[in-house]
């Protein structure tokens, strides 16, 4: 059994994701969903090699706090300070960021989109921005603006990527000035919170901003189509929602716990995902 840990995880498609997945493979594997408040969390953790549970993913909002309750993490997780996917391996569960690989994957393929020079700006500083700012900057991105509320976090994970790449790397409030010029001198907009999620008809980005040379990818992907990719369409931009993400991210997952490859088309078909076109570099 494996299954996803969050505290609003009602919407959840992991489950149809995985499920299918196993299916196909004629695995004896579940996949379910566990609703964790943050206040149990650590009882959560230290249950799952107890209860006889392979693996977990982990989802809004315990992706970095999950990392003081596990045994250990891969160098990637500890780095970018966020975890996705629990392995447990015997008595001990390893953290792994398979959000990282998720978001190159869904934008390289899904979107055809070359990451190396890319101008990118990271809007979030939780656990899914972590993972989309340390991705961007490996794969190649002139520069990574992380934009958040929240100043302060923004600039302590700004300041964590300069610390592992080379790419220049700052932060700007989000209802700062700055922001303006900021997007209109990008070429890739990744919008990395929860807000638009669930039919809120809201947007973290100002639709003015936005303009018809940005690349705009919405990390949710319900509902499919969130107002900032809405405008963004409107305005001329190429999109890209989150499923391609969830897929990419949820196949190695899958690999991690099982050992076996990913059947990826079965996992694009349980979400409603169209068929992969030829692969883009």
């Amino acid at each position: 059994m494996v299954g996803i840990i969050g505290d609003a995880i009602r919407g959840s498609l992991s489950p149809r994701l995985h499920n299918a997945a196993f299916a196909a493979l004629e695995l004896n594997w579940c996949y379910v969903a566990f609703p964790v408040t943050r206040d149990r969390l650590g009882a959560a953790i230290r249950g799952l090699p107890a209860l006889g549970i392979t693996g977990a993913n982990v989802t809004v909002p315990h992706k970095e706090a999950v990392l003081a309750y596990l045994d250990d993490a891969t160098e990637d997780a500890r780095i970018i300070g966020a975890v996705n996917t629990i392995e447990v391996a015997g008595d001990r569960s390893v953290g792994h960021n398979t959000d990282t690989v998720g978001l190159v994957d869904a934008l390289r393929r899904d979107g055809g989109v070359s990451l190396e020079g890319q101008r990118a700006v990271v809007v979030g500083a939780g656990g899914a921005a972590r993972a989309a700012a340390f991705a961007l900057a490996g794969a190649g991105a002139a520069s990574v603006t992380i934009v958040n509320r929240n100043w302060d976090r923004a600039a302590a994970l700004s300041a964590a990527v300069r610390r592992m790449f080379t790419c220049a790397c700052d932060a700007v409030p989000l209802d700062g000035h700055g922001l303006a010029s900021t997007l209109g001198e990008a070429t890739l907009l990744v919008q990395a919170t929860t807000v638009g999620g669930g039919g809120r008809r809201e947007s973290a980005v100002p639709g003015g901003l936005l303009h018809p040379g940005l690349f705009v990818m919405d990390m949710i992907y319900e509902p499919q189509e969130t107002v900032l990719l809405r405008e963004a369409r409107a305005l001329g931009c190429r999109t890209l929602g989150g499923l391609a993400m969830l897929v990419y991210q949820g196949a190695r997952a899958f690999e991690i716990w099982t050992g076996r490859d990913a059947p990826l088309q079965v996992m694009r078909d349980a979400v409603g995902l169209p068929r992969e076109a030829a692969p883009k570099s």
